[in-house]
């Protein structure tokens, strides 16, 4: 029995300027699932991935390995030096499949339906982050942080600029823009420095249904106030500002390796929903 790779269709332009292509997965001849391959440019290089990979038909006799080694192979030809995959949590075959074949989970994504606004703790208040100044230099060395966590998870330098930089699905924060939250967190002595920030946007996008989701851009706890539950307080303030906005589906990228803030989130009620993937090629 012979299984062959096959283009369903042309080849198209992406909006980054790279290129993607639907192909069919066949068993002498006969259709038993397909895949998409993309690979766009970042920093100089091309990045591929990996999409709507389906066996529909002969499922448990690696035609999903075949598939995902074929695609490889096309994202090979076409210059790429890396590729990544999303997963779904509910795609258990997927998942061991990734990890079978070399993949890395990168980070995770975890979202939470919500429905009563938290109480924030006794003597905590929230204000407003606004100075624009302050906001730029305070972005820029988010940016670096983000950049070394990225590098750290398996992206070249390269890479993780690339992916950290504006136009990655948002623009940076200025304090003026609709639908930006920017929270500081402070205490109750009335101390000027803050306890820790929260970067909210209140509608990153729609989901399938057509309501809007909201998502946690930056929670950071300031060094002197960490390890005192304001991670969790920064959390029930995105929530409290998501459900006063009319916003009931907030959700959040988490690296693989931060197990404190993995177990935050869970307690709080968040269920990941997608595993991010990648494998040098």
């Amino acid at each position: 029995m012979t299984t062959t790779l096959r283009p369903e269709g042309p080849e198209t332009p992406t909006a980054a300027g790279g290129r993607t292509r639907r192909w069919l997965i066949l068993s002498n001849g006969h259709r038993v699932g397909a895949l998409r391959t993309t690979a766009d440019p970042e920093s100089g290089r091309l990045c591929g991935t990996i999409a709507e990979l389906e066996i529909t038909e002969g499922r448990g006799r690696g035609r999903g390995t075949f598939g995902a080694l074929a695609a490889e192979e096309v994202l090979r030809t076409w210059g790429c030096t890396r590729v990544d995959v999303t997963v779904p949590e509910s795609a258990v075959t997927a998942r061991g499949l990734v990890a079978a074949l070399g993949y890395t989970e990168r980070a995770l994504t975890m979202a939470k339906r919500l429905v009563t606004a938290p109480d924030l703790p006794a003597g905590l208040s929230a204000r407003p982050f606004g100075d624009p100044a302050e906001i730029r230099a305070w972005y820029e060395r988010s940016a670096e942080d983000y950049v070394r966590t990225m590098v750290r998870s398996g992206l070249t330098e390269e890479q993780a600029r690339a992916r950290s930089g504006p136009g990655q699905n948002v623009l940076p924060p200025d304090g003026q823009t609709p639908g930006v939250v920017l929270r500081r967190l402070y205490g109750a002595d009335g101390g000027q420095e803050p306890y820790g920030l929260l970067w909210l946007q209140l509608r990153l996008r729609d989901l399938p249904d057509g309501e809007p989701l909201a998502w946690v851009m930056k929670v950071e706890v300031s060094p002197a106030h960490r390890g005192r539950g304001h991670g969790r307080t920064l959390m029930l303030l995105a929530e409290r500002e998501c459900l006063a906005a009319g916003v009931r589906n907030l959700g959040l990228n988490v690296f693989s390796g931060n197990e404190v803030a993995v177990r935050l989130y869970t307690s709080l009620g968040y269920r990941v929903t997608e595993r991010f993937y990648g494998k040098p090629l």
